[in-house]
């Protein structure tokens, strides 16, 4: 940090930014404690071991029925549907990993994670750290969080947002039908023909050799194993249904925290405002739990991201507490509600910049 130091505080000044409230600070810095001391941060080694053992599972029983049942249609769309299953849930596993959530040591955690989102998904993790810790410093905040980029080159994201653009009389797209064309160049697009092909130019680009090396022996295995039951058209058809249901899986499951939720520019407040004004739950289930690999509970894991998911449940009651004591919302839905209220704030949002745009 030293290059950083500019110098110290005179006693007269404020040490203190403005904009942020410093009761509401103090408090969740007490919070903070509280969960140290609670050892919600530490792991469950056995969790996240089953968790592991039911993705590899799931992917030799793709294979295998393959192999069993031969190549035809109904087999082969089963096996689609389980290796599409395998990406999304080791999806949710590098996401822990990443988060150093699952082993007490730094490294363990990224050992295992260049394992995982490597191996068993061909990513790299240098590409999944440098974009991911950017949208959890700045949720929905416009140049501030990655997952923002798509405004407004393809969507008009955020109420303030769309009317600026509206005002400045800017269209890139026809904003006030994204929530139609959401269906063509969010769910099915974003993995297969986007990230996809970005990920290897992202660590060619950096020299991020090992974790290509990873990203290799995915794709080896993948092929190999499975060129001994079909032929290469199938083979190519197979890996795209998989990227295919894996895109749809993880674009629902990742909008539906945020989207619908405040974007704009940084505002400069306090943590816990920043998080809880850029998040929403989804309500708690068995199913919930493992389609949104924990997910649903957004807002717990935005306040603490380094917290083994198992535990979220358990600082629920604290953080609802710690709102209501501030007048500060948390939003929690229905999963459906969820997925819907993307559209419909998509809807929203390009109805107002259709509006600014032609009245203004």
């Amino acid at each position: 940090m030293k290059p950083l130091l500019i110098g110290e505080l005179a006693e007269d000044q404020p040490s203190f930014e403005p904009s942020k409230n410093k009761r509401l600070v103090e408090d969740f810095r007490q919070l903070r404690a509280t969960v140290e001391k609670m050892g919600l941060l530490n792991p469950n080694r056995l969790f996240f071991f089953l968790y592991l053992i039911h993705i590899l599972l799931l992917d030799v029983a793709a294979w295998l029925n393959l192999w069993y049942f031969g190549p035809s249609l109904l087999p082969f769309l089963v096996s689609g549907l389980l290796l599409g299953t395998v990406q999304a849930q080791a999806g949710w596993l590098q996401h822990d990993l990443g988060h150093l959530s699952v082993f007490g040591k730094s490294k363990w955690n990224h050992w295992v994670h260049k394992f995982v989102i490597g191996h068993l998904k061909g990513a790299p993790a240098s590409w999944w750290n440098h974009w991911h810790f950017q949208h959890h410093a700045k949720p929905n905040c416009f140049r501030k969080d990655p997952d923002l980029n798509m405004h407004p080159m393809l969507f008009a994201l955020g109420k303030k947002l769309s009317v600026e653009l509206g005002v400045k009389k800017k269209k890139f797209m026809p904003y006030n039908h994204q929530h139609k064309y959401f269906f063509i160049l969010g769910p099915p697009a974003l993995v297969p023909f986007y990230l996809q092909w970005y990920i290897f130019y992202f660590v060619v680009q950096r020299k991020q050799w090992v974790d290509l090396a990873w990203m290799v022996t995915f794709y080896i295995r993948f092929f190999l194993t499975y060129s001994f039951l079909l032929e290469l058209k199938s083979l190519l058809a197979l890996f795209f249904m998989l990227r295919f249901i894996e895109s749809h899986w993880f674009v629902w499951v990742t909008q539906m925290n945020h989207i619908p939720m405040n974007i704009d520019y940084d505002k400069n407040v306090e943590w816990f405002s920043t998080q809880l004004q850029a998040t929403c739950n989804v309500h708690q289930s068995f199913f919930n739990d493992w389609f949104s690999g924990h997910l649903n509970f957004q807002i717990e894991h935005h306040l603490f991201p380094t917290m083994p998911r198992h535990n979220f449940w358990k600082v629920t009651p604290l953080v609802k507490s710690m709102c209501a004591k501030y007048g500060i919302e948390y939003q929690s839905k229905p999963l459906l509600t969820a997925f819907a209220d993307i559209v419909y704030s998509l809807k929203d949002s390009g109805e107002l910049w259709l509006d600014a745009y032609t009245h203004h």
